[in-house]
């Protein structure tokens, strides 16, 4: 209900927007809209983006031109879209990083349930757990106890600190029980590389960039972290299922507006996109990069930011993760 109300007085207030008539609403796109986007491209945010705002363009006969603005956990371009018009042509990919920097950039992030309305979700890519082959580990629970019988020896990559590869790994040992070492890189491709060459041990990745190296036997896949199954892996268990219930952790994306934005527009582009993802051509952009498409509307996707910003300022102070 909390969230309900709160949502509902974001959008009245959206409504009394000065300078943007309703009929400008109801117009909506008349001009270009961009889309920022947090990562560099070649992300699986980027990907996922540019994806899906090609379809809007199709569909809103407008174009949507994403724009990366790299930086601060993507924090910058946030700030970008938040300080924007609020008149729909500047829109934002938040994601998971977001709800994260709510707690460790705590005073400088842009707090996505005050400062931006959500529109709707786009979708996700769940993590996978894998671990070299020379840890001799081939379960979650063998994972366990070799971390309980050598705490604190057991290393786990990332790619970087305070980022979804690092909490997920903060989150297993503190569900579990058990300590390990975090070693975080500078992005995702060198922390693998050292993964493959047995420098590290274990690590939590999206899929779509540790898939081919599962597939050639290079990596053992422990379990994926969705609460369901990864489509891209359906014979691989969840954490969950494995006995850690409700460990969850994926790379989720969604689009946002500046706080302010009216209703219309909002609900034109949540139309649009919830069209997009009927597509069959989208589904399988979507498939091959192993995404997994999210049907969720504003007040959804509201509750789902405020539930990760709540879980993730849990497993920070829990683990004493400290920002760079």
């Amino acid at each position: 209900m909390h969230c309900t109300r709160r949502y509902l007085a974001m959008v009245a207030a959206a409504l009394v927007l000065p300078g943007l008539s309703f009929a400008q609403a109801d117009a909506f796109p008349a001009k270009p809209v961009r889309v920022l986007v947090g990562f560099p491209p070649g992300s699986s945010t980027d990907v996922a983006a540019r994806a899906m705002a090609q379809r809007l363009g199709q569909s809103l006969g407008q174009q949507f031109i994403v724009e990366n603005r790299a930086g601060a956990s993507s924090n910058i371009a946030a700030r970008a879209v938040a300080s924007a018009p609020a008149d729909g042509y500047t829109l934002f990919v938040g994601t998971i990083a977001n709800t994260i920097n709510a707690t460790l950039q705590a005073g400088s992030a842009v707090d996505m349930s005050r400062d931006m309305l959500p529109v709707a979700m786009i979708g996700s890519v769940p993590n996978i757990l894998v671990a070299h082959p020379s840890l001799g580990v081939d379960s979650i629970d063998q994972l366990v106890a070799k971390a309980k019988a050598e705490p604190g020896r057991i290393t786990f990559a990332s790619s970087g600190n305070g980022t979804s590869p690092h909490l997920s790994g903060e989150l297993l040992a503190h569900m579990a029980g058990v300590r390990m070492m975090h070693v975080p890189y500078k992005g995702s491709s060198p922390a693998v590389v050292d993964l493959l060459a047995g420098q590290v041990m274990t690590m939590f990745s999206p899929a779509s960039t540790v898939l081919p190296h599962i597939r050639e036997g290079k990596l053992k896949a422990l379990a994926s972290t969705g609460l369901r199954r990864a489509s891209s892996m359906p014979d691989l268990p969840t954490v969950d299922e494995l006995g850690l219930k409700g460990f969850e952790t994926s790379v989720w994306f969604g689009l946002n507006a500046p706080r302010g934005t009216p209703a219309p527009v909002i609900e034109r582009l949540r139309a649009a996109i919830q069209s997009a993802q009927e597509s069959a051509e989208l589904q399988a952009q979507f498939r091959v990069q192993g995404i997994e498409l999210v049907r969720a509307g504003p007040a959804d996707y509201a509750n789902l930011i405020r539930t990760e910003t709540d879980k993730w300022a849990r497993i920070i102070k829990a683990a004493n993760v400290q920002p760079e």
